[in-house]
């Protein structure tokens, strides 16, 4: 059996393998074969992980519902996004591209929402408590946008520019989608514990989310353009080379 094809045919990774790998992917420093490697065990990792997190998240909020303490909410999340993202890249035919690998990597990027159990609410001003978690909201939607990037690199071999255009598209149309539904504050309330009355902190989080809200409306259409762009340059480039087989 040739090296390319043993990489592409792991064997059963041990507990300690699948939390090293978490641990490494979390760190940026995860290379392409231990990316090719993700397997079951990883995926029951990374939905365990979405589940303490999801929980986390409720867990000292009076007015969750039961669903919300269950972190139901936060697995349900993690399929449908990778749903929505896997049809998105599909067409621009990624190098290596399947919904269960990608589902097994978002939920392996849920760890750093383990932010938001933090109860920051008992230990400051209710202001300043607002203004902290508008911030744990960004480090943590950084940090796994930054992770998606990596893996689109690594895993599905996408060229810089088609890479963030792939990236950027969904997330904008998420974004959009929740604007033009009118649902972004709500949902921003949620992430953050910010409410709508919500103070100076507040105000300058929902500052943020507007400009943000803004951007992505203002964007998708060229992002739009951008990514139809993308899949004719993939279509020829895999025409005048295609892939070659494992030997």
């Amino acid at each position: 059996m040739s090296g390319e094809q043993a990489i592409t045919r792991p064997a059963r990774a041990s507990w300690f393998s699948v939390l090293r790998t978490e641990a490494r992917i979390l760190l940026f420093r995860a290379e392409e074969a231990e990316l090719v490697g993700l397997g079951h065990g990883h995926l029951a990792l990374g939905l365990l992980c979405t589940w303490l997190v999801g929980m986390g998240r409720y867990w000292d909020h009076p007015r969750a519902s039961l669903l919300q303490h269950l972190g139901v909410g936060s697995v349900v999340y993690v399929f449908v996004f990778s749903a929505f993202f896997y049809g998105m890249l599909r067409p621009l035919r990624p190098e290596r591209w399947s919904y269960g690998h990608l589902l097994t990597f978002v939920s392996l990027t849920a760890p750093p929402a383990v932010l938001y159990a933090i109860p920051v609410e008992r230990f400051f001003a209710l202001d300043m408590a607002r203004g902290i978690n508008a911030w744990f909201l960004a480090c943590v939607a950084s940090w796994r946008v930054a992770l998606l990037f990596s893996y689109l690199r690594l895993y599905a071999k996408l060229s810089g520019g088609v890479r963030l255009v792939s990236l950027l598209l969904p997330l904008a149309l998420i974004v959009a989608a929740l604007a033009l539904l009118n649902l972004d504050r709500a949902v921003f309330d949620v992430m953050t514990g910010v409410p709508e009355d919500g103070g100076t902190a507040g105000d300058a989080a929902y500052g943020v989310l507007t400009l943000v809200t803004v951007l992505s409306v203002v964007l998708s259409p060229v992002l739009l353009g951008l990514y139809s762009g993308a899949i004719v340059y993939r279509r020829r480039s895999l025409t005048a080379n295609p892939p070659v087989p494992p030997s």
